[in-house]
């Protein structure tokens, strides 16, 4: 599924810095694709979500006596076919609902002797046959035994039937079941997406199956590893299209209850899993093209939107993405079509359907007059990672949810590769460091991480799966899959990666299984030679939560390493079989040239190539490839500040932000100083990069949120105006004065930086050029003036700086745009007002979803909370609304989790932790479901934040004082 963005890239570009006198600070850029990539929010699938929870035991140890109170299925049936016929009805029924009704056949065979059939069903009315919810049938001449009683098992979500005899082992039988279940708006399995067009409200039949909601669909073996082939037909109101998985071969005309219907029926698909089922009934209408090899892709969306041409950058790269994984993977797409949707509502950022990709329509949808870079390469990216689920995920599947972290994080990774060859000047593959490597960081670096594997048993019940998609499952696993590739070399990589894919098609596997081919691969590779198998390397970043900072002493080439943490005094509970050490591969390089890859395989050693002196110096994982923090003695600190300061491009741009990002954090968690950190931001008069500066923006947020409510931001606010003033100019400069766009994909994302903290910040000139954009935009409504790069951030501070009629004017440009991107700008900017009764009726807009959508409501929160006018009324809003705000999004979503973490950032008072405190013992009778474990982190970042601020507030101050002078 692809990540979810919980804010959005785009948006976040945009809001990036506004301090105090703005009332928002740095909105940190994330790639919860949807990066949901979600899926979001992408993703599940790829619903990406930022939660960093992961499924524990429960304390109580329960022990089902009967096979229908265990939430695994057994092993005694295994699917070979479904028969599906589902029909949506698009308007209410007389008490309301809309309702789905549908039937089933599934033909299994047993392979242990059993008298029971265990099958998943949820939410779905089963019709009665002569007592018995279902009816059993055998084949070639089996004659199958009576059903002595059937029942649900809610808790499990079972189907059961006893039967009065056994089912012979080898045979086969059919399942025969006819259901009714609710088209409801809550985002899970077939369920309802309602749109507005041209006046007229539309509805659409879509569905997201997974993780576990194939079973609220029709009854099914709801399990990754029971693979079967399905066959399909979708019953439809006549003037609507309905689409599946495979390629339509049939649609007649036709009466069914006197209503006049549609009935279409699909090509079986290949063998597959349940969770990557799609069935969708909508009026969209689509684009097409063909390739070479006679595939269809097809662009799905709201008829506006494609008679806008907003489908038409998603077609144009698709075929080239594609193709592009066909090569690397050495394996042809193994479907006839490739169909890909953007939906109105969907809870993650994009699922990887098996030949019908659903999106977020700001995952799929690019207008070219009004959307953004930022948009434009999400699209990019999102795409690229859902099609390289095709194969690694959908082709060859793993076994079950455990391995989630080998499936999400190898879509994270290769995302940048398939994106890269559809935008080769985009530089693609560096950004991995900035939306996945340090987002993987923050989290493995707390004392409650996990380790990216876990053991099958801890993962059980639906509620535990959803906790799987995760930080450290997509963006953990996309770096150590990334540090994989790089000591393996990439050719290696693709070569065993390969031959897996080939090996295993159609089945499924363990992680392990990946192990094996790519340590065959090293093997047929002459000249390839790393110091331990595969496994054994791999074990240890996969196995053990947390990574490496590795320290080296360049006065003596000792080099040693130590399991990160960023509260220094926090204490691990989760024992490491391998002690908290790493077999680190470390591409180094010493004044400016490269040197061999060193492996430091234990706690401490000895390079004697890395004893310097004189003015030579040392740099570590060069290229930032390898998933640890680098620390060094002070003298070559020294040697490496002073080159930043004399020839700051002697080093790469992305060496240049990891010295920032290592330093920032070496001295949250007391490893070096304070100053020193700060002192790494010192040449950035000079940098005209983005992604260093990005690295110094995402670090000083920290700062902005510990200080924007002290004495300490005036001078931090100072400082900061001193040296974005130069970037500034150098941008009014190379723009001819803001009336051009500059040329360089990531020079445009940095422009948005210069304009939003030179805002932010006071720079001369700033806010009257932002505030005579948007009153320009407020005079002529129809025409915008203001460039789509620079939206987010001109809507942000002119709301800011503005007032109702500012707040007012965006709601109304809210409510009635066409361009799901746009919408997300101003949704995000609204929340940018220092009004707080504009704040405060905000958040109750989140609880209308005809004012904002049920998507997009916990994400509202978070914006509104990212504000610092805004971060107590958020926190008294979820406060006193949490019975009904969990009720809504606490059990499936997997945004959840976020809305804690986002809203408790700033909390650095004691104050604020007894609030915390408080909260969680309010509340234990009603829970915090996929929230639990966001919960306890917020307490223990709070705890850290006080005890950081408390020892560097008052050197803080000092050193932006003296620096801004």
């Amino acid at each position: 599924m692809g990540k979810v963005y919980y804010i959005s890239k785009n948006v976040g570009l945009g809001l990036l810095v506004l301090g105090v006198s703005a009332l928002a600070t740095i909105i940190a850029l994330s790639i919860a694709y949807d990066k949901e990539k979600a899926k979001n929010q992408g993703r599940p699938g790829d619903g990406a979500a930022d939660s960093t929870s992961m499924p524990t035991p429960p304390a109580t140890l329960f022990t089902p006596k009967e096979p229908w109170d265990r939430y695994r299925l057994p092993d005694s049936l295994v699917p070979v076919s479904y028969n599906v016929t589902l029909w949506p009805r698009l308007e209410p029924n007389a008490d309301g609902l809309y309702i789905f009704t549908g039937h089933s056949a599934v033909v299994f065979k047993c392979v242990k002797e059993t008298d029971l059939i265990i099958i998943h069903s949820n939410k779905l009315n089963l019709t009665n046959f002569h007592g018995h919810l279902a009816k059993l049938s055998g084949l070639d001449e089996v004659t199958a035994p009576t059903i002595q009683k059937s029942w649900l098992v809610v808790k499990t979500e079972f189907l059961v039937l006893q039967l009065r005899s056994r089912l012979a082992v080898g045979a086969t039988y059919v399942l025969y079941i006819e259901f009714q279940g609710e088209l409801a708006d809550d985002l899970e399995g077939f369920y309802r997406s309602e749109y507005t067009e041209d006046g007229v409200k539309k509805v659409v039949a879509t569905s997201q199956m997974q993780a576990t909601y194939a079973r609220k669909t029709f009854p099914c073996f709801d399990e990754p590893a029971m693979k079967a082939v399905f066959s399909v037909t979708i019953i439809h109101k006549r003037g609507t299209v309905a689409l599946s998985n495979g390629r339509e071969i049939d649609a007649a005309d036709g009466v069914i209850d006197g209503m006049p219907v549609k009935v279409t029926t699909f090509e079986p698909t290949e063998r597959m899993s349940t969770y990557l089922l799609a069935f969708i009934v909508s009026d969209f209408v689509s684009i097409q093209s063909n390739q070479n090899n006679n595939l269809l892709i097809r662009i799905w969306a709201r008829k506006k939107a494609i008679d806008d041409r907003q489908g038409d950058y998603a077609l144009n790269v698709t075929g080239p993405i594609l193709q592009f994984y066909e090569r690397y993977y050495n394996a042809t797409y193994p479907l006839s079509k490739s169909d890909q949707i953007a939906l109105p509502d969907f809870n993650a950022g994009a699922m990887e359907n098996w030949g019908l990709v659903t999106y977020r329509e700001t995952a799929l949808l690019y207008d070219p007059i009004v959307s953004s870079t930022g948009n434009k390469e999400r699209v990019t990216t999102v795409i690229a990672h859902e099609l390289a689920h095709m194969w690694f995920g959908n082709l060859v599947t793993l076994r079950w949810w455990n391995d989630l972290w080998l499936n999400e994080g190898f879509a994270s990774y290769v995302e940048y590769l398939g994106a890269d060859y559809a935008e080769p000047t985009w530089d693609m593959k560096d950004q991995i460091i900035l939306y996945d490597m340090y987002k993987a960081f923050a989290v493995d670096a707390l004392a409650s991480s996990h380790p990216l594997s876990c053991r099958e048993e801890e993962v059980n019940d639906p509620a535990q799966i959803s906790e799987m998609f995760n930080t450290i499952s997509y963006n953990k696993g996309a770096a150590v899959l990334r540090m994989l590739s790089e000591f393996l070399t990439e050719p290696v990589f693709a070569r065993g990666l390969s031959s897996y894919l080939n090996t295993f098609a159609f089945d499924n596997t363990e992680y392990t299984d990946l192990w094996d081919h790519l340590q065959k691969a090293v093997e047929n590779t002459p000249g390839i030679h790393i110091p331990h198998t595969v496994h054994d390397i791999m074990n240890r970043w996969t196995l053990q939560m947390g990574f490496p900072v590795v320290t080296i002493d360049t006065r003596t080439g000792s080099i040693s390493q130590k399991h990160f943490l960023l509260d220094p005094d926090s204490v691990v509970d989760r024992p490491s079989q391998f002690n908290y050490t790493w077999f680190v591969p470390i591409k180094w390089m010493k004044t400016g040239v490269e040197q061999q890859q060193y492996w430091l395989l234990q706690k401490t050693d000895t390079n004697s190539l890395m004893r310097v002196s004189g003015q030579d110096w040392v740099l570590a994982n060069t290229n930032v490839s390898g998933y640890f923090r680098v620390n060094y003695d002070l003298e070559n600190w020294s040697r490496l500040l002073s080159l930043l300061n004399t020839n700051h491009k002697a080093l790469s741009v992305i060496n240049r932000a990891q010295i920032i990002d290592d330093a920032f954090n070496l001295a949250r968690a007391k490893i070096i100083s304070t100053t020193l950190a700060l002192t790494t931001t010192k040449y950035l008069s000079k940098e005209k990069d983005y992604i260093p500066w990005e690295s110094v923006l995402r670090n000083l947020n920290y700062y902005i949120l510990m200080f924007d409510r002290t004495e300490v931001y005036g001078a931090l606010q100072a400082y900061l105006k001193k040296q974005i003033q130069p970037l500034f100019e150098h941008f009014r400069t190379i723009t001819a004065n803001w009336t051009r766009v500059p040329s360089g994909h990531t020079d445009q994302y940095n422009q948005i930086n210069a304009i939003g903290i030179a805002c932010s910040m006071g720079v001369r000139g700033c806010r009257e050029l932002i505030r005579g954009w948007y009153r320009q935009w407020m005079e002529t409504p129809n025409h915008n003036p203001i460039h789509p790069n620079l939206k987010s951030t001109v809507y942000c501070s002119a709301i800011a700086f503005g007032g109702t009629e500012e707040w007012d004017f965006a709601w109304m440009k809210f409510k009635n745009t066409t361009v799901a991107s746009e919408a997300s700008r101003l949704r995000a900017a609204m929340a940018c007002t220092k009004t707080p009764w504009l704040l405060n009726r905000y958040l109750e807009y989140t609880l209308d979803p005809t004012k904002i959508r049920k998507q997009d409501a916990t994400s509202t929160i978070q914006y509104i909370a990212q504000n610092v006018v805004g971060l107590p009324l958020a926190w008294n809003f979820i406060r006193a609304r949490w019975s009904y705000i969990f009720q809504q999004y606490g059990k499936g979503s997997f945004s959840f989790s976020s809305l804690i973490s986002g809203i408790t950032k700033r909390f650095s008072t004691e104050f604020e932790l007894q609030e915390l405190k408080k909260f969680k013992e309010d509340n234990l009778h009603v829970g915090f479901g996929s929230a639990t474990l966001a919960l306890e982190q917020a307490i223990e970042k709070t705890t850290a934040n006080i005890k950081w601020v408390t020892e560097n507030k008052a050197q803080v101050l000092k050193w932006f004082t003296e620096a801004s002078k």
